[in-house]
């Protein structure tokens, strides 16, 4: 596995947390997309190679697709599936299970945090990727949840942050 110094993970909010929840032709949508792709393309120019997505719907796609996007451009980018369980998308509407398929198999690397299911394993996942990198970007809009419990938990691991907040309404 790559070194923590060069690891880069995300966290973000799903797609009823977002102002435009699946709608991604949103402007709002896209400026973030733009914004994710930013930073990934600077993380790159600091050194960073390896990146860590938890695969959840929503912002966690957009940064697995501009990684993918910085991978086609850079053959020395690696991109690792943070899988919090086996079962992550089996209730996710087909598109969304297909998508995720998708991106799963054009992944380096799958970490499958928990076999099954459990209340813990997706702050396990989370716990997982900070442990793993120096670097995390965050999609946050200051609510309470998952991607906030993932961003406090970086800062007190002592993990840079990168804030590439969700736009409002």
């Amino acid at each position: 596995m790559p070194a923590k110094q060069e690891s880069c993970c995300f966290t973000g909010h799903r797609p009823p947390k977002l102002p435009w929840r699946y709608n991604e032709s949103d402007t709002r949508c896209l400026a973030l997309k733009r914004r994710i792709l930013d930073a990934v393309e600077a993380a790159y120019e600091e050194g960073y190679r390896h990146f860590l997505c938890g695969m959840a719907m929503g912002c966690d796609f957009y940064f697995c697709e501009c990684v993918l996007e910085l991978r086609r451009r850079h053959g020395d980018v690696t991109l690792e599936a943070a899988v919090p369980c086996l079962a992550q998308a089996d209730r996710w509407p087909a598109a969304q299970r297909e998508r995720y398929r998708r991106l799963l198999c054009a992944c380096d690397f799958e970490t499958v945090v928990s076999e099954t299911y459990s209340p813990g394993c997706m702050q396990r996942r989370d716990r997982y990727m900070v442990d793993h990198a120096s670097l995390l970007i965050a999609a946050f809009d200051g609510s309470a949840g998952g991607t906030r419990y993932t961003v406090e938990y970086a800062m007190g691991r002592g993990v840079d942050v990168v804030d590439v907040s969700i736009p409002g309404e």
